[in-house]
Protein backbone atom coordinates (compact mmCIF):
# COMPACT_ATOMS: atom_id res chain seq x y z
CA UNK A 1 0.00 0.00 0.00
CA UNK A 2 1.28 3.70 -1.03
CA UNK A 3 0.96 6.54 1.12
CA UNK A 4 -0.77 9.85 -0.82
CA UNK A 5 1.68 11.89 -3.07
CA UNK A 6 2.63 14.81 -1.22
CA UNK A 7 3.82 17.88 -3.17
CA UNK A 8 6.50 19.75 -1.53
CA UNK A 9 8.75 22.51 -2.53
CA UNK A 10 12.57 22.91 -1.14
CA UNK A 11 14.95 25.93 -1.85
CA UNK A 12 18.44 25.05 -3.42
CA UNK A 13 20.91 26.60 -5.95
CA UNK A 14 20.62 29.76 -4.98
CA UNK A 15 16.94 30.37 -4.38
CA UNK A 16 15.31 28.16 -6.87
CA UNK A 17 12.24 26.88 -5.35
CA UNK A 18 12.44 23.35 -6.31
CA UNK A 19 8.48 21.97 -6.40
CA UNK A 20 8.39 17.74 -5.92
CA UNK A 21 5.79 15.01 -5.74
CA UNK A 22 6.97 12.47 -3.72
CA UNK A 23 5.42 9.04 -2.26
CA UNK A 24 6.80 6.48 0.01
CA UNK A 25 5.16 2.59 0.70
CA UNK A 26 2.57 3.66 3.90
CA UNK A 27 3.80 1.16 6.19
CA UNK A 28 7.47 3.42 6.27
CA UNK A 29 9.39 4.41 9.54
CA UNK A 30 12.53 5.51 8.10
CA UNK A 31 12.52 6.94 4.54
CA UNK A 32 16.32 6.98 4.46
CA UNK A 33 16.10 3.08 4.65
CA UNK A 34 14.11 3.07 0.92
CA UNK A 35 15.70 2.11 -2.40
CA UNK A 36 14.98 5.51 -4.03
CA UNK A 37 13.40 6.09 -7.56
CA UNK A 38 14.28 9.50 -9.15
CA UNK A 39 11.63 10.87 -12.31
CA UNK A 40 12.87 12.87 -14.28
CA UNK A 41 10.31 14.75 -17.09
CA UNK A 42 10.59 16.03 -20.45
CA UNK A 43 9.49 18.77 -22.50
CA UNK A 44 6.79 20.47 -22.28
CA UNK A 45 6.02 18.82 -19.70
CA UNK A 46 6.57 18.31 -15.39
CA UNK A 47 6.30 16.22 -12.77
CA UNK A 48 2.55 15.73 -14.01
CA UNK A 49 3.21 13.47 -15.91
CA UNK A 50 4.30 10.84 -13.22
CA UNK A 51 1.05 11.44 -11.62
CA UNK A 52 -0.12 7.91 -12.37
CA UNK A 53 3.23 6.19 -12.03
CA UNK A 54 4.21 7.41 -8.42
CA UNK A 55 1.84 5.46 -6.51
CA UNK A 56 2.85 2.01 -8.36
CA UNK A 57 6.39 2.78 -7.92
CA UNK A 58 6.00 3.94 -4.11
CA UNK A 59 4.21 0.73 -2.88
CA UNK A 60 8.42 -0.36 -2.64
CA UNK A 61 10.00 2.52 -3.20
CA UNK A 62 10.88 6.28 -2.37
CA UNK A 63 9.53 8.00 -5.56
CA UNK A 64 10.81 11.71 -6.12
CA UNK A 65 9.29 13.33 -9.08
CA UNK A 66 10.49 17.37 -9.08
CA UNK A 67 9.76 19.98 -11.78
CA UNK A 68 12.42 21.16 -13.62
CA UNK A 69 13.61 25.13 -13.63
CA UNK A 70 11.01 26.25 -16.41
CA UNK A 71 8.51 23.85 -16.37
CA UNK A 72 5.48 22.85 -13.65
CA UNK A 73 5.60 24.56 -10.52
CA UNK A 74 9.35 26.00 -9.61
CA UNK A 75 9.96 28.93 -9.23
CA UNK A 76 13.00 30.82 -10.03
CA UNK A 77 13.33 34.45 -9.01
CA UNK A 78 14.29 36.65 -11.34
CA UNK A 79 17.14 38.05 -9.46
CA UNK A 80 18.62 34.18 -9.81
CA UNK A 81 19.09 35.59 -13.11
CA UNK A 82 19.26 31.65 -14.06
CA UNK A 83 20.68 30.41 -16.98
CA UNK A 84 18.53 28.12 -18.51
CA UNK A 85 20.79 25.42 -19.89
CA UNK A 86 21.17 21.61 -19.39
CA UNK A 87 24.23 22.42 -17.38
CA UNK A 88 22.27 24.55 -15.46
CA UNK A 89 19.09 21.51 -15.09
CA UNK A 90 21.99 19.64 -14.33
CA UNK A 91 23.51 21.67 -11.76
CA UNK A 92 20.04 22.24 -9.84
CA UNK A 93 19.01 18.41 -9.80
CA UNK A 94 22.39 17.85 -8.21
CA UNK A 95 21.86 20.70 -5.46
CA UNK A 96 18.19 18.71 -4.95
CA UNK A 97 19.33 15.72 -4.39
CA UNK A 98 21.77 16.45 -1.76
CA UNK A 99 19.70 19.18 0.04
CA UNK A 100 16.96 15.40 0.23
CA UNK A 101 20.63 13.84 1.48
CA UNK A 102 20.15 11.08 -1.68
CA UNK A 103 23.14 9.75 -2.18
CA UNK A 104 22.22 7.00 -4.70
CA UNK A 105 19.36 6.62 -6.80
CA UNK A 106 17.34 4.48 -9.69
CA UNK A 107 16.60 7.15 -12.52
CA UNK A 108 13.82 7.27 -14.97
CA UNK A 109 14.35 9.66 -17.97
CA UNK A 110 12.39 10.79 -20.35
CA UNK A 111 13.34 13.19 -22.86
CA UNK A 112 15.24 16.13 -21.84
CA UNK A 113 15.19 14.47 -18.08
CA UNK A 114 17.39 12.08 -20.32
CA UNK A 115 20.77 14.33 -20.74
CA UNK A 116 19.81 16.39 -17.42
CA UNK A 117 20.38 12.53 -16.11
CA UNK A 118 23.22 11.39 -18.19
CA UNK A 119 25.05 14.47 -17.18
CA UNK A 120 24.78 14.23 -13.74
CA UNK A 121 26.11 10.48 -14.47
CA UNK A 122 29.01 11.86 -15.42
CA UNK A 123 29.69 13.79 -12.40
CA UNK A 124 28.67 11.26 -10.05
CA UNK A 125 28.83 7.97 -11.63
CA UNK A 126 28.54 5.87 -8.81
CA UNK A 127 25.57 7.66 -7.65
CA UNK A 128 22.98 5.88 -10.31
CA UNK A 129 22.43 2.14 -9.60
CA UNK A 130 19.49 1.55 -12.49
CA UNK A 131 18.70 3.44 -15.61
CA UNK A 132 15.00 3.14 -16.79
CA UNK A 133 14.64 5.15 -20.15
CA UNK A 134 11.25 6.11 -21.90
CA UNK A 135 11.74 7.41 -24.56
CA UNK A 136 14.92 9.24 -22.97
CA UNK A 137 17.69 9.17 -25.89
CA UNK A 138 21.73 9.29 -25.94
CA UNK A 139 21.79 8.65 -29.92
CA UNK A 140 22.47 10.41 -32.76
CA UNK A 141 20.40 7.73 -34.44
CA UNK A 142 17.47 8.38 -32.03
CA UNK A 143 16.87 11.83 -33.44
CA UNK A 144 13.51 12.03 -35.32
CA UNK A 145 14.14 13.87 -38.73
CA UNK A 146 10.62 15.11 -38.54
CA UNK A 147 10.89 16.64 -35.46
CA UNK A 148 14.86 17.51 -35.01
CA UNK A 149 15.44 18.86 -38.48
CA UNK A 150 14.52 22.59 -38.16
CA UNK A 151 16.04 22.58 -34.69
CA UNK A 152 19.47 21.57 -36.64
CA UNK A 153 19.24 23.94 -38.84
CA UNK A 154 19.14 26.70 -36.44
CA UNK A 155 22.24 25.31 -34.48
CA UNK A 156 24.14 25.40 -37.69
CA UNK A 157 23.28 28.90 -38.09
CA UNK A 158 21.99 30.51 -34.99
CA UNK A 159 20.43 34.12 -35.69
CA UNK A 160 17.79 35.45 -33.47
CA UNK A 161 15.14 35.41 -36.20
CA UNK A 162 15.42 31.84 -36.20
CA UNK A 163 15.63 31.26 -32.94
CA UNK A 164 12.77 33.46 -32.66
CA UNK A 165 10.89 31.06 -35.26
CA UNK A 166 11.12 28.16 -32.92
CA UNK A 167 8.50 29.28 -30.85
CA UNK A 168 6.21 27.56 -33.45
CA UNK A 169 7.29 23.92 -31.23
CA UNK A 170 5.14 25.66 -28.09
CA UNK A 171 1.36 25.91 -30.18
CA UNK A 172 -0.99 24.58 -28.35
CA UNK A 173 -1.43 21.94 -31.51
CA UNK A 174 1.72 20.83 -31.61
CA UNK A 175 1.93 20.57 -27.66
CA UNK A 176 -1.51 17.96 -27.93
CA UNK A 177 0.56 16.23 -30.85
CA UNK A 178 3.28 15.07 -28.69
CA UNK A 179 0.69 13.43 -26.72
CA UNK A 180 -1.87 11.90 -29.32
CA UNK A 181 0.43 11.26 -32.10
CA UNK A 182 1.47 7.23 -32.45
CA UNK A 183 -1.10 6.74 -29.92
CA UNK A 184 -3.25 3.56 -30.15
CA UNK A 185 -6.26 5.55 -28.47
CA UNK A 186 -6.14 8.93 -28.05
CA UNK A 187 -9.11 8.91 -26.58
CA UNK A 188 -7.81 7.66 -23.51
CA UNK A 189 -5.32 10.63 -22.58
CA UNK A 190 -6.97 13.34 -20.43
CA UNK A 191 -7.01 16.63 -22.17
CA UNK A 192 -5.38 18.57 -18.81
CA UNK A 193 -2.16 16.69 -19.51
CA UNK A 194 -1.61 18.68 -23.20
CA UNK A 195 -3.67 21.87 -21.51
CA UNK A 196 -1.69 22.17 -18.50
CA UNK A 197 1.62 22.04 -20.26
CA UNK A 198 0.54 24.64 -22.68
CA UNK A 199 -0.87 26.88 -19.72
CA UNK A 200 1.99 27.11 -18.46
CA UNK A 201 4.62 27.76 -21.58
CA UNK A 202 2.36 30.78 -22.17
CA UNK A 203 3.70 32.65 -18.80
CA UNK A 204 5.43 35.84 -19.30
CA UNK A 205 9.21 34.79 -20.60
CA UNK A 206 8.39 31.09 -20.87
CA UNK A 207 8.84 31.20 -24.38
CA UNK A 208 12.44 32.64 -24.47
CA UNK A 209 13.07 30.15 -21.80
CA UNK A 210 12.05 27.12 -23.99
CA UNK A 211 13.60 28.18 -26.79
CA UNK A 212 16.87 28.79 -25.13
CA UNK A 213 16.75 25.22 -24.10
CA UNK A 214 16.22 24.39 -28.02
CA UNK A 215 18.84 26.08 -29.11
CA UNK A 216 20.91 24.13 -25.87
CA UNK A 217 20.06 20.74 -26.61
CA UNK A 218 22.67 21.03 -28.93
CA UNK A 219 25.17 20.91 -26.70
CA UNK A 220 23.57 17.40 -25.50
CA UNK A 221 24.49 15.92 -28.76
CA UNK A 222 27.87 16.89 -28.63
CA UNK A 223 27.91 15.23 -25.06
CA UNK A 224 26.13 12.23 -26.24
CA UNK A 225 29.93 10.32 -27.01
CA UNK A 226 30.66 10.98 -23.64
CA UNK A 227 27.39 9.78 -22.20
CA UNK A 228 27.45 6.28 -24.70
CA UNK A 229 31.53 5.87 -22.57
CA UNK A 230 29.39 5.95 -19.05
CA UNK A 231 27.40 3.35 -20.03
CA UNK A 232 30.63 1.32 -21.46
CA UNK A 233 32.25 1.76 -18.44
CA UNK A 234 30.13 2.01 -15.48
CA UNK A 235 27.08 -0.78 -17.27
CA UNK A 236 24.79 0.78 -15.24
CA UNK A 237 21.57 -1.74 -15.46
CA UNK A 238 19.29 -0.29 -18.34
CA UNK A 239 15.71 -0.99 -19.32
CA UNK A 240 14.89 0.88 -22.39
CA UNK A 241 11.31 0.69 -22.51
CA UNK A 242 10.10 2.59 -25.38
CA UNK A 243 6.99 3.95 -27.18
CA UNK A 244 7.81 2.20 -30.88
CA UNK A 245 5.22 4.92 -32.52
CA UNK A 246 7.12 8.23 -31.32
CA UNK A 247 8.36 10.45 -33.99
CA UNK A 248 10.20 12.44 -31.73
CA UNK A 249 12.97 10.34 -30.32
CA UNK A 250 12.81 6.98 -32.50
CA UNK A 251 13.08 3.39 -31.84
CA UNK A 252 16.75 3.46 -32.94
CA UNK A 253 17.69 5.43 -30.17
CA UNK A 254 16.46 2.55 -27.82
CA UNK A 255 18.00 -0.31 -29.67
CA UNK A 256 21.47 2.09 -29.68
CA UNK A 257 21.73 1.17 -25.75
CA UNK A 258 23.12 -2.28 -26.56
CA UNK A 259 25.82 -0.94 -28.34
CA UNK A 260 27.37 0.48 -25.29
CA UNK A 261 25.78 -1.75 -22.71
CA UNK A 262 25.39 -5.57 -23.91
CA UNK A 263 23.33 -6.11 -20.36
CA UNK A 264 21.04 -3.30 -21.27
CA UNK A 265 17.07 -4.26 -22.20
CA UNK A 266 15.34 -3.02 -24.65
CA UNK A 267 11.16 -3.49 -25.22
CA UNK A 268 8.94 -1.38 -27.02
CA UNK A 269 5.42 -0.73 -26.38
CA UNK A 270 2.38 0.07 -28.80
CA UNK A 271 2.44 3.96 -27.62
CA UNK A 272 4.14 7.44 -28.54
CA UNK A 273 6.26 9.71 -27.03
CA UNK A 274 4.02 10.13 -23.40
CA UNK A 275 4.03 6.39 -23.74
CA UNK A 276 2.80 6.41 -19.83
CA UNK A 277 -0.47 8.16 -20.74
CA UNK A 278 -1.82 4.84 -22.78
CA UNK A 279 0.66 2.18 -21.51
CA UNK A 280 1.08 2.81 -17.70
CA UNK A 281 0.53 -0.63 -16.53
CA UNK A 282 2.85 -2.61 -18.94
CA UNK A 283 5.64 0.22 -18.30
CA UNK A 284 4.88 -0.16 -14.58
CA UNK A 285 5.27 -3.38 -14.82
CA UNK A 286 8.15 -3.98 -16.67
CA UNK A 287 10.23 -1.57 -14.17
CA UNK A 288 8.82 -3.30 -11.20
CA UNK A 289 9.92 -6.74 -12.30
CA UNK A 290 13.82 -4.77 -13.92
CA UNK A 291 14.22 -3.34 -10.63
CA UNK A 292 13.18 -6.86 -8.48
CA UNK A 293 15.58 -8.84 -10.88
CA UNK A 294 18.77 -6.34 -10.42
CA UNK A 295 18.12 -6.46 -6.41
CA UNK A 296 16.75 -2.81 -5.74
Amino acid sequence: MTAPIQVKTITVDNGVEVFYREAVPASTQDISTLPVVLLLHGFPSSSFQYRNLIPRLAEKYRVIAPDLPGYGFTIVPDARKYEYTFAALTNTTAAFLDALNIAKFAVYVFDYGAPTAFRLALQRPEAITAIISQNGNAYVEGLGASFWSPLQEVWANTTPEKVKSLEAFLAFEVTKSQYVNGSPDPSVIPPETYNLDYYLMTRPGNAQIQTSFFVDYNNNVKLYPEFQNYFRTYRPPTLAVWGKNDTIFVPAGAEAFKKDNPNAIVKFVDAGHFALETSLEEISQDILSFLARIGI
